[in-house]
């Protein structure tokens, strides 16, 4: 019997989409084989062992008892979650599993403190992670990789509006501005016209001190769920998100009030296998391994465009990784095992 940590919470405004990921995957976990030690990380910072329930993962009450505080230890290799309170000392473990979405979690931080422990990581490391966060510094290595990438520009907290708005003319509305480090598309707006310049200017300001204005890309996005590591790649089936309106922002993200999720998607079998194809370069370019979705955009003429990384995507119910997968012939549970035993040896 294998103890993973799973790794669930976390200062992130993707918080909650997180526990019902963690609660997802602990159930998933082959009951014979894994044994989930749950550790929660509070809104505030606090890491927690949580020992309740999982169901008290849906309502965020996890936090108000059965927990006792908790620090992975540093020593290399001792695989020991340490006990801060209580007469037992530590938990030893034999894998992590972070399952964090967004700043402080899926940007290699915690994968850092990880690799510094020694501890196998069920996902990308800390240099994936943090690339992938990245979307300035991921457009650069995906184009170097052979890959089309929308052109943009990159602004640092306290640059002259009147700069940026000339970049915005040279981009042509209507485009896209984004906090360069965030994800779930929090602090992204589409914007029109030069007069909804400013406002989105201070919502992505909002979410991080350096902002990226993208041209819109015509046609759809598509996305690609790859696992493994190196050349032994799994590419699930590909989606296709329809949109009736807008953007595929992070209330239609979690709720799909006014778009839907096709997967297959909607196109032909070649054209499927081009997308796939470009999604192995780009996992590869961008050194992730064990699991990572991969989103594009696929233009009215056949183009593909790259978009971003996922290192940590979404496991809810309705998530797409998972049912890429699914697609492919790979249930939810048997995804689970594929990935803690790809990430427990590699």
């Amino acid at each position: 019997m294998k103890n993973i940590l799973v790794i669930f919470g976390g200062c992130s405004s993707e918080y909650a989409i997180s526990l019902q990921s963690a609660r997802a995957v602990a159930a998933a976990m082959d009951s014979r084989r894994y044994a989930p030690v749950m550790v929660g990380i509070t809104r505030s910072g606090r890491w927690l062992h949580y020992a309740g329930p999982l169901s008290r993962l849906d309502d965020d009450s996890w936090h108000q008892s059965c927990c006792v505080p908790c620090a992975v230890s540093p020593d290399r290799g001792s695989g020991k979650l340490l006990l801060l309170e209580g007469p037992r000392p530590y938990i030893r473990y034999d894998a992590a599993f972070p399952i964090l979405h967004g700043k402080n979690g899926e940007d290699g931080t915690v994968q850092g403190l990880l690799e510094l422990c020694g501890a196998p990581i069920i996902g990308c490391g800390t240099l994936s992670s943090a690339l992938c966060m990245d979307k300035d510094r991921a457009h650069a290595l995906a184009r170097l990789a052979g890959i089309r990438v929308p052109e943009s520009a990159v602004f640092s907290l306290g640059a002259a509006e009147p700069e940026i708005a000339a970049a915005a003319e040279r981009l042509g509305y209507p485009l896209f501005v984004k906090p360069v480090r965030a994800g779930s598309s929090f602090g992204v707006s589409r914007v029109a016209s030069p007069e909804q310049l400013s406002a989105a200017l201070r919502l992505a300001f909002e979410n991080d001190s350096e902002i990226i204005l993208e041209e819109a890309i015509p046609g759809f996005e598509v996305g690609c769920a790859v696992l493994g590591c190196g050349d032994d790649l799994t590419v699930g089936e590909v989606d296709e998100i329809e949109l009736s309106q807008g953007f595929f922002d992070f209330e239609e993200k979690y709720t799909l009030k006014t778009s839907a999720i096709h997967c297959p998607a909607r196109i032909s079998a070649e054209k499927a296998d081009e997308i796939k194809e470009a999604a192995r370069r780009i996992y590869r370019a961008l050194d992730c391994r064990v699991f990572a979705r991969v989103d594009m955009f696929l233009t009215p003429d056949g183009g593909i465009v790259f978009n971003e990384v996922n290192t940590i995507p979404g496991f809810t119910s309705h998530s797409r990784y998972p049912n890429m997968m699914k697609a492919a012939g790979l249930e939810f549970s048997e995804l689970i095992t594929e990935l803690i035993e790809l990430g427990a040896r590699s």
